[in-house]
This record gives structure tokens, C-alpha cells and sequence, in this order.
């Protein structure tokens, strides 16, 4: 028993000695095993401490101060890198290792690191940059050369970026600074998307527009500030080329929005008809009068007439087709049924289907409700409505084909005044505030309808605080709305 006791105590010995036994000498401090252990834990432990300081502020303190995603990352993140370092020289100090010694081992190993480590380096450095001057974010979405993505999250070396496919790409830090970026959600998230199209060259370009507009605006995702454009890119060889442009504010949601747009647009074409182009080549024959004159000369023959025996055609009655429903029309001939635009031509009117969009309503719907914002305003092409209060519970007036609505709420950037149901299927042309100022520069027989309609309605008005007694102005009530819509929209 006395002997096991003794080979224990021996080998505790020889354990403790070994963790005691002096190794190297740094800084002017002996190392052993022990020391190295102690060491080390300390270090793990600071780290360990500036790692949930770090994460505290990024997920308490900056939201508190409502700080955005980017900016909590980069803070938090510097905030880690600093108490780490503060932490390793306060545990080294403590430890009794000389400090300055350190510093000359350090500068000499700088020295001899950097040339063998210049990419890391030069990462290193480009990691710093990006974390202060922030010309990235995390939560950013970027495109670094063919890489498009999400910034997940910015570290000292290289940066973490979620592809669209959800696959998470490093890539080193130095390639934000050294290439060009594109950071779609830089200052204003808005971006535009160009859509190209080409379609037959029999197809008439404004049905084209009517088409492309058409299908943007059944896009939620597509905004309507800044509205969709159409543009009549060139002639081609094979095909009229047109290029749709809408502005979103999702950049992550392009690609989904394209293809969405892409179906809509080809749904639309085969609404109207229209072709979408294909490669064509064109034949010339040439010779053609003698090949013509060879062909009769032989259907003229003896032997081919002879033999020829005429096929009895039965003749089938041709179905009248039914009249075109008014929701069929093309959007051009319901703008044609307006007294306003009746002689406009073909360009006049491809241009003023750019300012609003058709909208149809069945019978009995609300389409806009009193005291609610209104940014709309609506001209009815077909159908009928009926404009009535719901506070006073009163009827005000029935609107049909060539009348209008909602031009008080949009003049004076107020709530809606009265409300508006549909008596019938009703199709409107909608147009949003900021297109209503080009509607009506360019048609300035409109304008002035508005000015009349609004001055007819006196009592309204003077209700929203628009007009003042005519004891109190020498301008009658029409030329008072004239000079508010001049005011408004510089018109």
C-alpha cells in the first residue's frame, strides 16, 4: 500500500515539475506550461467577454437608439475588435511581460510578415475601411462583379455576401476597395429595370405601349412614383424594338418582378394580338414572269385540262361576329369616346396612356371612400357612378362616360370629400398626382373643364376652405380655381 502511495506521489511530482519547469523567456518573463495554460485561458476568457459586450450592443443598446441594420453591424463589430485588443495587452501586462520588448518582437515580425503576407495585409486594411467608412453595409444588397447578393456580414479579413440562390460566398475584403461596386441599396433603394421587347413590324406602336403599360401596372411590386416608361428603342431587322421601364424599390425582388413582368407583357400581347417578333429571312425569286408564264402555258395544256376535274366547294354561311365588348376595347379607342381627346392623333394619344393606366370596376364597388387620402384622379370611359356622403348620409350626384372625379382631394392634398360606388360595370382611366400636371399641360381643354366643374361646386369648396366670399374678391369663383390650378401645377 505504502509503495502505490509513494509511485503517486511520484508521479504527481513529476507532472507538477513538468508544468513548472521554465520553457522560454519573453518579454523579460520566464513561460512554463502552467503559465502558457493561464495564459491562454485569459485570452479566451477577454475574447469571450468583448464577443457579448459586442452582440449586447448590437442587439440591445443601437437598436434602442434605433441605429439601422449596417450601422449596429459595423459599430458592434469595431466595438469587439477593440476590447479584444484592449483586453490581450491588459492580461499580457498583468502576466509582467515587458511591453516594449514586445513591441520590438512585434515591429520585427511586422517586418518580415508583410512581405509574405501582403493579400492578407492588404484585406486586413481594406476590412478597417469598410467598417468605418462604410461604403457597404450588412444588409446591403451589391453586385461585385458577376456576384450578386446580400451582405451578411463584414469581418477584418473577408466579407460574407448571400447569393440569390441563398448560397453564402466569401470574398476577400480587398475586392470592395480595388473593383467597382454597385450597392443597389445605397442612400435610396429605387432602381429601374429595362425590359426589352420586339415584336412584327406590322404592329401598330401605340397598341404596343398601351400593352407594356398595361401589364406594369398589374405588377403591385411596380411602383407608380415614378411611373412606368415606354420607349421605341430602334427599327430593327427583324423586329420593332421596345423597352419597358419600371422603377421598384425591392432590388433583391428584380428577378422574380422580370419574369412576372414577362409573363403579364406576353398575356397582354395575345389579348391584342400582337406578334412577338421572330429571326425571318425573306426569299427573292427572280425570273418571275417567265416562271409565271411557263406555269400557265402549262395549266393550259390539252392533257392537263383534260385530266383536271373541278372540286365541288360547299359554301358555309359566315358567322357575324358578335359586337366587342367596351371591356375589350383597346384603350385608345375608350380615350377616343372622350370629347377631350376625340381629335387627338395617334401619338397625342400614345403619349397620354403613359400618364394614367384602365381600370375596370364591376357593378356596386366602392372606389374610394370619404376621408380617406386620395392621390388619384379618375375619368370615367365607360359606364356610371355615383358620388354620395356618408357622414351626412346624402346623395350628391351621378357621373357617367366623360366625367370625372377626384380632382378636389388631388388639387388640395386633402382627404376624399365624398364618396364614389360604381351603378354599373364602369371602366376608369386612373391617374396618380404626379402625372396629372403633365396630363393637363398637354391638354389644356381639360384644365380648364376641372377649373369649371370645381367652380360649380361652391359650397364644397368653400367647405375645404378653398373659396372666400365674393365680397371679399373681385375674382369670380372659376377664375379663382384657375389661378389654384395654375398655382399647383405651374399650368
Amino acid at each position: 500500500m505504502d509503495w502505490i502511495v509513494k509511485q503517486i506521489q511520484s508521479i504527481f511530482d513529476t507532472f507538477s515539475q513538468l508544468l513548472t519547469t521554465k520553457l522560454f523567456e519573453f518579454g523579460g518573463k520566464p513561460f512554463s506550461l502552467s503559465t502558457l495554460v493561464q495564459l491562454i485561458f485569459l485570452i479566451l476568457i477577454a475574447l469571450l467577454i468583448a464577443r457579448t459586450v459586442s452582440e449586447w450592443m448590437k442587439r440591445k443598446l443601437l437598436v434602442r437608439f434605433k441605429f439601422d441594420r449596417g450601422s449596429r453591424e459595423a459599430i458592434g463589430s469595431v466595438t469587439n475588435y477593440v476590447l479584444a485588443i484592449i483586453g490581450f495587452f491588459i492580461i499580457l501586462q498583468s502576466a509582467g511581460i515587458n511591453l516594449s520588448s514586445l513591441t520590438v518582437v512585434a515591429g520585427a515580425l511586422g517586418i518580415g510578415l508583410g512581405f509574405g503576407f501582403q493579400n492578407l495585409a492588404s484585406n486586413f486594411i481594406s476590412g478597417v475601411t469598410l467598417l468605418f467608412d462604410q461604403p457597404i453595409k450588412v444588409g446591403d444588397f451589391i453586385e461585385v462583379d458577376s456576384l450578386l447578393g446580400t451582405v451578411e456580414k463584414i469581418s477584418i479579413r473577408s466579407t460574407i455576401v448571400r447569393t440569390l440562390d441563398g448560397v453564402s460566398a466569401i470574398v476577400p475584403n480587398n475586392r470592395f476597395i480595388e473593383n467597382n461596386i454597385i450597392n443597389w441599396s445605397y442612400q435610396d433603394p429605387k432602381c429601374r429595370i429595362h425590359i426589352p421587347v420586339g415584336v412584327a413590324h406590322n404592329s401598330e406602336p401605340i397598341l404596343v405601349t398601351e400593352a407594356l403599360l398595361e401589364a406594369a401596372h398589374k405588377e403591385s411590386r411596380v411602383l407608380s412614383n415614378p411611373a412606368p416608361k415606354v420607349w421605341f428603342k430602334r427599327f430593327g431587322e427583324e423586329a420593332l424594338e421596345f423597352e419597358l421601364l419600371v422603377w421598384i424599390d425591392n432590388p433583391p425582388e428584380t428577378d422574380p418582378i422580370t419574369s412576372t413582368l414577362n409573363f403579364l407583357i406576353e398575356a397582354e400581347f395575345r389579348d391584342r394580338s400582337i406578334e412577338i417578333a421572330l429571326p425571318q429571312r425573306d426569299v427573292y425569286i427572280r425570273n418571275v414572269d417567265a416562271i409565271a408564264t411557263l406555269l400557265q402555258d402549262r395549266l393550259n395544256s390539252p392533257d392537263v385540262t383534260s385530266n383536271m376535274a373541278l372540286p365541288t366547294i360547299p359554301v358555309i354561311p359566315i358567322a357575324k361576329k358578335p359586337p366587342k365588348s367596351l371591356s375589350n376595347w383597346t384603350l385608345r379607342d375608350l380615350l377616343r369616346r372622350i370629347s377631350y381627346f376625340e381629335k387627338s392623333s395617334d401619338l397625342e394619344l400614345r403619349d397620354l396612356i403613359e400618364y394614367g393606366y384602365r381600370q375596370l370596376f364591376p357593378t356596386n364597388q366602392l372606389i374610394c371612400q370619404e376621408n380617406e387620402p386620395g392621390d388619384s384622379f379618375y375619368l370615367i370611359l365607360s359606364g356610371s357612378v355615383e358620388v354620395f356622403s356618408q357622414r351626412a348620409g346624402k346623395y350628391i350626384a351621378t357621373l357617367h362616360e366623360g366625367e370625372f372625379f377626384g380632382e378636389i382631394s388631388v388639387l388640395m392634398g386633402t382627404t376624399r370629400s365624398a364618396s364614389v360606388r360604381t351603378l354599373e360595370d364602369t371602366i376608369l382611366f386612373v391617374v396618380e398626382r404626379n402625372e396629372l400636371q403633365k396630363l393637363l399641360m398637354n391638354h389644356r381643354q381639360l384644365a380648364d373643364q376641372i377649373a369649371e366643374k370645381l367652380s360649380q361646386r361652391q359650397q364644397s369648396l368653400r367647405d375645404l376652405g378653398l373659396l372666400v366670399d365674393e365680397a371679399e374678391s373681385e375674382q369670380t369663383p372659376l377664375e379663382r380655381i384657375r389661378k389654384r390650378i395654375t398655382t399647383i401645377f405651374g399650368i
